[in-house]
C-alpha cells in the first residue's frame, strides 16, 4: 500500500486519539515532506510536537499553517498556547485576540481577555 499525505494524517490521527504523539509526530513529519504547505497536516503535526513539550516546533507549524491561510483561527490560538509555553504572554494575547476577531468562541474569548485584549473588543 502506498504512503499519501492524507494517509499518514489519517494514521497519525489515529496515534493522537490513542495517546502517541512522538509516534504520530514521526508519520506527519513524513506528511509534511510529501505536502509541505497543506495546513490540516501542518496543525495537526504542532498538536502532536506539543503534546510531546515540542513547543518551539508546534509554534513553527502553527506559524507555518497562518502563513498558508491567515485567517485560520485555530492555528492563531494554538500558536498562543505555544507562545505562552515559551514565556511570550504579549504576542500570546496578539494570537488570541485575532483568534477571537476571527471566530469568537468562548476559549478564544477567555483567553484573549486573560492575556490583554481589550474588554470592548
Amino acid at each position: 500500500m502506498e504512503e499519501t499525505p492524507f494517509s499518514l494524517l489519517q494514521r497519525g490521527k489515529d496515534l493522537l486519539s490513542d495517546g502517541n504523539p512522538a509516534q504520530a509526530a514521526m508519520l506527519l513529519e513524513r506528511a509534511k515532506r510529501m505536502e509541505p504547505d497543506k495546513g490540516s497536516i501542518l496543525e495537526i503535526l504542532g498538536r502532536a510536537y506539543f503534546m510531546t513539550g515540542r513547543y518551539e516546533e508546534a509554534a513553527g507549524c502553527y506559524r507555518n499553517a497562518i502563513r498558508v491561510d491567515p485567517n485560520n483561527d485555530h492555528a492563531h490560538y494554538c500558536l498562543g498556547l505555544c507562545l505562552l509555553k515559551n514565556n511570550d504572554r504579549v504576542e500570546a494575547g496578539k494570537h488570541f485576540k485575532l483568534a477571537w476577531s476571527l471566530r469568537p468562541l468562548d476559549d478564544y474569548r477567555f483567553m484573549a481577555l486573560r492575556f490583554g485584549a481589550e474588554k470592548g473588543c
